[in-house]
């Protein structure tokens, strides 16, 4: 059984075998888009999401013919394949091996042309400076507990005039009481922001996500998520907030939307 992580490189292992575990149960970020949606994307219509519900605005994206992409610790067979038939040359970096194994599982399906790698968000040395147009960065990194080098390093591989996208979760989603809030649909006020699983729960409650395949997740500041992004030198260019959607029995998105996706753009 694994025990509660307490360093960096036993916090990415831990959440590393989550996520594993997550594709086996069929977790809705871990599907792989249908061949319908390939072909759609073939034809130009791209419809995909930094955030649970609404699909990223068209004019987010530069012309997707040959633009190159990294999916930034993006992985589940969902948003990299779609980019890739609609003509893009697309990587796909994650930390699950069994979540990239999904993305190339929609390649070889779908004859797409998508490279794989393992590795950790916060570190892209694997590829050098200014070598992608676009980052495609879907809500992940509530899963590590610093992301200050992730916004460094994304800016570091892109290009000047490229864009990160960018979705992540409102800090006002960790600061009430999670076994209220979705059993008895309360709000109870009980955290402090920046969160941690690590430290804001008790080590029961730890165990009982453990044994529901949970990785341990961080609630950060908008100083860190937005400011971050700035000091890191991108200018924020574009923005809109979202939730579950309309069929969420969410008890807090009836007050408040509860994620926020980014436009950044490394200004030439």
């Amino acid at each position: 059984m694994l025990e509660k992580p307490r360093g960096p490189e036993q916090i990415r292992a831990y959440n590393e075998a989550m996520w594993d575990a997550k594709v086996g149960e069929g977790n809705r970020w871990t599907k792989p888009v249908s061949p319908e949606v390939i072909e759609e994307a073939r034809l130009g219509n791209v419809s995909i999401v930094l955030t649970p519900h609404l699909p990223v605005p068209v004019d987010w994206f530069p012309p997707l013919a040959d633009c190159e992409i990294l999916c930034l610790a993006g992985a589940g067979g969902q948003q990299g394949p779609v980019l890739a038939a609609a003509g893009a040359k697309v990587t796909v970096f994650d930390n699950s091996p069994n979540q990239l194994a999904q993305d190339r599982l929609v390649a070889d399906r779908e004859g797409l042309d998508l490279r794989t790698v393992k590795g950790d968000m916060r570190d892209l040395g694997e590829f050098t400076d200014a070598c992608f147009d676009l980052i495609f960065h879907p809500c992940s990194n509530g899963f590590i507990p610093d992301v200050q080098p992730v916004w460094n390093e994304a800016f570091r591989v892109l290009r000047p005039g490229g864009s990160l996208l960018s979705g992540f979760a409102n800090p006002v989603d960790s600061i009430f009481d999670t076994m209220l809030r979705e059993d008895k649909g309360e709000l109870k006020v009980r955290h402090r922001i920046p969160y941690s699983d690590l430290t804001s729960i008790t080590d029961e409650e730890f165990s009982a996500n453990r044994d529901m395949n949970e990785p341990a997740y961080f609630g950060h500041t908008l100083d860190d998520q937005i400011g971050g992004q700035i000091a890191a030198g991108f200018a924020i260019t574009g923005f809109f907030e979202d939730d579950w959607g309309p069929d969420s029995d969410d008890v807090l998105a009836k007050f408040i939307k509860t994620y926020i996706a980014t436009k950044s753009t490394k200004l030439a």
